[in-house]
């Protein structure tokens, strides 16, 4: 994908892009002049013997202390050093790239007072495929995620380390091996790169594009499973969801009628005497429903700060101010990644209840645990065990982190939002969903075999072939933990069901 910077703002499917593709990214002239009179500006305050936060003095409680003009360029080389004490495993690369285009499309808003080489060289990252290593920890999301930034920028100054072409090495090396000279910070440089929530704002839209192939998943396996009980289809009634009005419990009853629409299996039943379905069963669209409009708020704020300016101070040329304030504390994004780890969890909680439910008896209609000579074989016993062990980590993971505070900086910044916690957890939280998914749809794949020769609608056949391809119908005990990780996989790539991304748009 090639991506010319503009200052058009960006939407949600163009970062879903982004997100899974390769990019080469270029800067519009229009950005790069609007740029240079922002950094024109720094300077200007620079000569005039203005006091700027951040520019010539210290910085958080520090920022009383004026820093000489012979010391500024060390002033700005010391922040990226010092704030580079990120702990953890290394942020995967696909991630790594989102953060840098953030970081550029922040940048070339031309309110930072950076000069155009530093937004050229992070494009040189992205085009060389060059990507800072960013350790996950360290960052509470408050004068923007300081720590993860600091070992990005450290690159560009030839510090740190960095993968590249498979490889863990030097930034030194991998700026020399494509041409590249480290940069020379100059005044405000080294602070805005720091400043800003693009760690915890990638993060949580990776996440959320992990969600959506989850939550399509979901609705699949649900489907799946209504048919394998021989559970009714009247509470997708349009009708009932007409009569509540939210829009996402619409969209999920009438993608469940049309799923289960031509079913064999359905058609066998219609004159049973079952009167209600389990919750989980009847009450998918107002649960999924649920989850859903919680995708759709989160979206729109995702997009905003996508698109936003979160560093400190900014340069207003129009008037001739650099202002301080406080767009680097990222609440927006900890509440939004709160309440995606909401849905993540009550999806998960579902769809296991949907398990339990196909392996018993006395609720399902199929032989015990889901296989023909139970007692000898435990069949899908312990599948269910793992997906509720699964359901409860993510349920004590769904605790909000926006809720905790904890000052630093000798109380300088004495709230701060959790943002970077509350988006890394969710990337534990979407796995373990996929886990729950993959083994609901091997549950429900079983109970449909015990219906053939009836078959499941023409959709939902188009699903069993993409499970039976990776795992065969259990006729004696065997372990199912490669089948549940091979899919698994394809349920959170998106690969498993065809992608209907208009959902997702409001």
């Amino acid at each position: 994908m090639k991506l010319n910077i503009n200052n058009k703002p960006i939407d949600l499917d163009s970062l879903r892009k982004i997100a899974s593709e390769s990019i080469e990214v270029s800067i519009d002239q229009s950005v790069k002049d609007k740029v240079d009179l922002a950094f024109q500006q720094i300077q200007a305050s620079i000569n005039n013997n203005e006091t700027v936060y951040g520019v010539n003095t210290g910085f958080g409680k520090l920022a009383k202390i004026r820093i000489e003009n012979k010391d500024l360029e060390e002033l700005q080389r010391n922040i990226v050093c010092s704030h580079a004490v990120g702990v953890g495993n290394f942020l995967p690369n696909k991630i790594v790239s989102l953060i840098i285009v953030l970081k550029i499309m922040a940048l070339s808003k031309g309110l930072s007072g950076v000069c155009n080489n530093v937004i050229q060289r992070l494009c040189d990252l992205i085009n060389h495929q060059i990507f800072p290593c960013i350790p996950a920890k360290g960052s509470v999301g408050a004068s923007g995620d300081l720590a993860p930034l600091a070992h990005l920028s450290q690159v560009l100054i030839g510090e740190g380390y960095a993968s590249f072409n498979g490889a863990i090495i030097s930034a030194k090396e991998a700026l020399k091996a494509c041409s590249l000279e480290p940069l020379k910070l100059g005044p405000k440089e080294g602070l805005a790169l720091l400043n800003g929530t693009q760690v915890s704002t990638a993060i949580a839209i990776m996440a959320y594009f992990e969600l959506e192939n989850l939550f399509q998943a979901g609705i699949y396996a649900g489907a799946l499973t209504v048919d394998a009980i021989k559970g009714s289809q009247k509470p997708f009634d349009s009708r009932i969801h007409e009569a509540r009005g939210h829009h996402g419990q619409k969209i999920v009853a009438k993608k469940l009628k049309y799923l289960l629409q031509d079913s064999e299996i359905m058609t066998s039943h219609n004159d049973c005497d079952r009167v209600q379905d389990p919750y989980s069963i009847r009450c998918q669209p107002q649960v999924m429903g649920a989850c859903l409009d919680i995708m759709h708020h989160v979206s729109s704020t995702l997009v905003i700060e996508a698109n936003a300016v979160t560093d400190n101070p900014l340069v207003f040329v129009d008037t001739e101010e650099i202002i301080s304030g406080g767009n680097f504390h990222a609440e927006p994004i900890a509440f939004a990644a709160d309440h995606l780890a909401l849905a993540v969890a009550e999806i998960g909680s579902i769809s296991e209840r949907r398990c339990a439910l196909l392996i018993d008896p006395q609720l399902s209609g199929l032989p015990a645990f889901l296989v023909k000579e139970s007692g000898l074989n435990s069949g899908f016993m312990i599948p269910q065990v793992t997906a509720a062990a699964l359901v409860s980590e993510n349920k004590n993971l769904a605790y909000p982190a926006s809720v905790d505070s904890i000052p630093t900086s000798a109380n300088q910044e004495d709230h701060v939002s959790m943002a970077t916690h509350a988006a890394n957890r969710l990337l534990t939280m979407t796995q373990n969903l996929a886990y729950v998914i993959a083994i609901e749809y091997l549950s429900a794949a079983q109970g449909i075999d015990f219906h053939k020769p009836m078959n499941t609608s023409k959709k939902l056949q188009k699903i069993m072939q993409n499970i039976r391809a990776i795992s065969d119908s259990l006729n004696n005990d065997r372990s199912l933990a490669p089948d549940i990780e091979r899919l698994s996989s394809l349920i959170i790539s998106g690969e498993l069901c065809p992608p209907e991304h208009e959902i997702f748009s409001k």
